[in-house]
């Protein structure tokens, strides 16, 4: 594999993954509809009831709208991982996915190319998200916009990462529905999304330690501590590591020859 090979490939899987999203216009506004929704519908709400705002244990008093943002971007970065991890399904089963796989390029490559792909289109949609946020006067700091890149980058990566090896043990595309509910909200809601750990710690210890083995907790609080310009050293060792597990295991199981695709008939089928 020479670096034009390598780059050729890179280059026509982000591609396609870009011209499928822009076609799916109604991927893009659901992306955008769903964390506006709860950013400006359920935070208004939940601070009307508390009161105050909730205090971070490494913050002053901010506001609740501006506190959950960043769990907002992790939902966006989760669920475009997710309608990625739908598309390698789909893909499968029409046969694409045989088509691309059978490539002189490394599988393993091959991989990470349609992961890159759809990093590269949730850090579009998180850009986009907060765009509208800033409308709403919900902004950071213009260094944290900055810092937030490399965070994105790297907790979309884990995200997808996660969301292709489930979409390695689903064998028909009408599971995948159920596996993404099953799997989005508990990711969700045991996170520091919503709420910070030290507060859940106060409800239940067995729910923090639950919180705190989450690899979506570490993705969201890399994500707000970038937004703030800095950076977090617990979380971002957490997210790398959660990254290379699993995409390590997302490598196994798409090997024909080990891998739950030697079960399946490979990858198309």
């Amino acid at each position: 594999m020479t670096f034009i090979h390598a780059w050729r490939c890179l280059l026509g899987v982000l591609v396609r993954e870009s011209l499928r999203f822009i076609h799916q216009r109604e991927r893009f506004i659901a992306a955008l509809i769903r964390p506006l929704v709860w950013l400006l519908v359920f935070a208004a709400g939940f601070r009307s009831a508390l009161g105050v705002s909730i205090l971070p244990p490494y913050d002053t008093y901010i506001p609740y709208e501006v506190y959950i943002a960043p769990g907002l971007i992790g939902m966006i970065q989760l669920f475009n991982g997710m309608q990625s991890s739908l598309s390698m399904v789909y893909d499968r089963e029409m046969g694409s996915m045989r088509t691309l796989l059978i490539s002189p390029l490394p599988r393993w490559y091959l991989l990470i190319c349609k992961l890159l792909a759809g990093t590269f289109v949730s850090v579009l949609q998180v850009y986009a998200f907060l765009v509208i946020a800033s409308v709403f006067g919900i902004t950071m700091q213009t260094i944290g916009y900055v810092y937030l890149l490399p965070a994105l980058f790297i907790s979309g990566m884990m995200l997808g990462a996660f969301a292709m090896l489930l979409s390695s043990l689903i064998k028909q595309l009408e599971n995948f529905a159920g596996i993404m509910n099953f799997v989005i909200f508990p990711m969700f809601f045991l996170s520091s999304a919503l709420y910070p750990l030290w507060k859940m710690k106060e409800s239940s210890n067995l729910l923090y330690q639950l919180c705190a083995f989450n690899p979506f907790t570490h993705a969201v609080e890399l994500i707000r501590f970038a937004l703030y310009g800095q950076l977090n050293m617990e979380a971002a060792i957490y997210t790398g590591s959660a990254l290379v597990i699993f995409l390590g295991a997302a490598f196994y199981a798409y090997d024909p020859a080990r891998g739950m695709m030697s079960r399946k008939g490979g990858p198309g089928g």
